[in-house]
């Protein structure tokens, strides 16, 4: 008996994502800051300083939580100052 070779299946989300990503936000850092996942392969994305997405990596992730922790800690600092 011959074996049958596995054939790769083609999934319509890989397709889609040929064609363009479905970003959905799931973290924000601030308001010009956001961290994006898609929702069709699950790539991560951020903004960057220009705007534009980049790949989120372990060092941009690192550095969100930093902003992130960053204004937060001003924001309590400042309510408790008013």
């Amino acid at each position: 008996m011959e074996a049958i070779p596995n054939k790769p299946t083609l999934k319509i989300s890989a397709l889609m994502c040929t064609l363009g990503h479905d970003y959905m936000v799931t973290n924000t850092i601030t308001t010009y800051i956001k961290e994006y996942k898609c929702c069709n392969c699950g790539r991560e994305v951020t903004d960057d300083l220009n705007g534009k997405l980049k790949e989120l990596t372990e060092k941009s992730r690192i550095v969100n939580a930093c902003v992130s922790s960053f204004l937060r800690k001003k924001r309590n600092r400042l309510k408790l100052a008013v």
